[in-house]
């Protein structure tokens, strides 16, 4: 009987132990860094952690200009940006991360897209095994910038903020002001090509961002139904001042395309953009990928095509 009590008491007790450690707040890493990412979540990384894996090319070229390491990437790594990172493994291409790989790096901190579905799954993940991750977005400078106050903070490199951050913020704040100042701002139509399509675009790119900064007027954004009906028709109806194109997957194969939907019509050649010479292909590492440390470029370009 005094057997039986005597292991109910260290039942109890082992019990009562368990519920307050378990009870207890999650304490942070000392050496810790604790911020927002694009989801709203809060974050706490071990400064200077091991062993980062990017699953997306822009955001491992951002860490690798906050002074970090990378042991894994994504294909768009080399295939878009041409990083130089003879030994970092491939962990898939950025839509379709592999987790085996991933996992098999044992990643101290995985910098991921608020943008791409196939990045909330690996989330699902990496929370099962505790492993540190972060959501971001770049869109527009401003999110490079807060991206890159993150990742200076990690590597423990602040220099490289006010280098590759704050003095491309003066080249930029300097051009965005020469824009506004300008008496006559061009109405412009921004278009991005594939294959087998254009479509219009009035928010959500970086163009459009700058256009709104620069006071300029996106034809897409004051027509609604630019958005829904991209038609030659529309396009010469409108005359815009400017028409800037981007391209998305295969540039050859989405010239192509522009040629038979727009240029072949009769009318093309009488579009005060054409006759102006302000049909313009915007360059992929600027417009298309986002230009990380040449942000103030990309400004600087945009500028001489819409008013020099």
């Amino acid at each position: 009987m005094k057997k039986i009590a005597f292991l109910l008491f260290i039942a109890i007790l082992s019990s009562l132990l368990f519920t307050t450690v378990a009870c207890l707040p999650q304490t942070a890493p000392e050496d810790g860094y604790t911020f927002t990412d694009a989801t709203g979540r809060s974050v706490t990384v071990e400064k200077n952690p091991g062993n980062v894996v990017s699953l997306q090319g822009s955001f491992a070229e951002t860490w690798l200009i906050a002074g970090g390491d990378l042991v894994g990437v994504t294909t768009d790594a080399f295939e878009d940006f041409n990083l130089d990172l003879p030994d970092a493994e491939i962990v898939g291409t950025v839509k379709e991360p592999n987790t085996e790989i991933l996992l098999s790096l044992n990643p101290g901190f995985v910098i991921m897209s608020a943008d791409i579905a196939g990045h909330k799954a690996v989330a699902s993940l990496l929370d099962s095994f505790s492993i540190p991750y972060a959501y971001f977005k770049q869109e527009t400078f401003d999110d490079y910038l807060n991206m890159l106050e993150v990742f200076t903070s990690l590597t423990g490199k602040p220099e490289n903020y006010q280098t590759y951050g704050l003095a491309l913020q003066e080249r930029i704040d300097n051009v965005i002001a020469k824009a506004q100042a300008q008496q006559n701002k061009p109405e412009v139509l921004f278009a991005r090509a594939r294959s087998q399509g254009v479509s219009a675009k009035a928010s959500d790119h970086m163009v459009c961002t700058m256009l709104d900064e620069f006071g300029c007027v996106n034809i897409a954004a004051k027509n609604p139904s630019l958005l829904d009906n991209l038609s030659i028709e529309e396009i010469i109806k409108q005359d815009p001042d400017v028409i800037l194109v981007t391209f998305m997957g295969d540039e050859e194969s989405a010239k192509q395309y522009l040629v038979k939907a727009w240029e072949s019509n009769s009318a093309w050649s009488g579009l005060t953009a054409v006759k102006e010479h302000g049909y313009v292909f915007l360059q992929k590492d600027l417009f298309h990928f986002k230009p990380n440390a040449r942000w103030a470029d990309a400004y600087e370009t945009l500028y001489k095509i819409l008013f020099e």
